[in-house]
């Protein structure tokens, strides 16, 4: 495989639309860019539309099953489906109501997490959906958090409870083989500020401690993957946002955490990031600091083409060596390796990428 092909395995790409032809521009995106995945969303919110990927059960399935079947390369298919306020899959087109992490936390009964854990499974499986970007892995440090608290997003504010709900949800998801992800590294627990909105500054609200659910999950074989925050701590890196740092990627979740998976970013749209970088510039700060996969909703602004113009950047990155090829080449073996947790069980996944 080409790096040009390498390179198409490591993005996660939103579309619009509640079914493809091979006229899709996603499809296109697949057959000829070799995508490595694609996430979906219930509402087009650069279109101010209520819906989008998502209308019934079957709907979702029939769109999975058609997106895999022009894929040569199985597709990750990602979903943000933590429950309660945060789900793409709601009740109201027809999916089961799941509790919230902080629900599950209060009520801190560990089989009514794996009650909603294996309920959620089962949904994501029945619709062709095997990558779950949940548990939230953050503590609730500061409850009127507009992006965690206030959403009622984290287990708990103890590491504890956090550990023994998050290791419960990803350990019946991948009975059920579906994939996981533990979010937002370092921590988001603890910010004042949405990152959706703008900069994020966790300087004198972050400590240590909010590592320790990443550090007891990543030892006990419960991290499928992780998802890096947009949030900027001057004394993790006094010039990146975590997602873009190599001292966070790299020095502390690789090398002092052991941390070998798959690792993503947050959607790159946010404004967090659009506020101070080109996405096209982004991208190739992420993927040198060490992330592995990127996420690009394409739903907080659309185009239909941005996948082709993001690996044009990135092989130029590439060019004047600003990121080596040995990088690209260990990201597409971590996507690979995070899809062949899927395969043997799935006959989506028996192909080779």
């Amino acid at each position: 495989m080409d790096i040009e092909q390498q390179i198409g395995q490591l993005f996660l790409i939103g579309f619009q639309g509640t079914a493809v032809t091979e006229d899709s521009p996603i499809v296109e995106d697949i057959r000829l860019r070799n995508l490595g995945g694609v996430i979906l969303f219930d509402r087009f919110l650069a279109g101010k539309q209520p819906q989008n990927n998502i209308i019934s059960a079957s709907q979702v399935r029939s769109l999975t099953h058609s997106l895999q079947g022009y894929a040569d390369c199985p597709l990750l298919i990602a979903v943000d489906q933590e429950g309660g306020l945060v789900k793409r899959l709601k009740p109201a087109a027809g999916f089961p109501e799941t509790a919230s992490a902080q629900t599950l936390g209060d009520t801190n009964d560990i089989s009514q997490t794996r009650i909603h854990a294996a309920c959620t499974a089962a949904m994501l499986s029945e619709a062709g959906i095997n990558f779950n970007l949940a548990p939230v892995a953050d503590l609730n440090i500061y409850p009127a958090n507009p992006v965690i608290g206030a959403l009622q997003r984290s287990f708990s504010s103890s590491s504890d409870t956090v550990i023994t709900h998050a290791s419960q949800w990803v350990a019946v998801h991948k009975k059920q083989n579906i994939l996981s992800c533990l979010k937002h590294f370092p921590g988001h627990g603890s910010s004042r500020t949405d990152s959706h909105l703008g900069f994020t500054d966790i300087s004198s609200s972050w400590n240590r401690e909010e590592l320790l659910p990443f550090q007891s999950l990543i030892r006990s074989g419960h991290a499928d993957s992780i998802m890096l925050a947009h949030v900027f701590h001057k004394e993790l890196d006094p010039t990146f946002p975590a997602s873009l740092s190599p001292a966070v990627v790299t020095t502390l979740l690789r090398e002092q955490l052991g941390f070998d998976g798959l690792l993503l970013t947050d959607d790159m749209q946010m404004k967090a990031i659009t506020n101070a970088y080109g996405l096209e510039e982004a991208v190739c700060f992420a993927l040198a600091a060490g992330v592995d996969m990127i996420i690009v909703g394409n739903n907080l602004d659309y185009d239909p083409h941005i996948l082709q113009k993001l690996i044009s950047a990135v092989l130029q990155a590439v060019k004047e060596k600003k990121i080596s090829e040995e990088r690209i080449q260990q990201a597409w073996k971590r996507v690979q390796l995070a899809k062949e947790m899927l395969r043997g069980k799935n006959n989506d996944f028996n192909a080779a990428c």
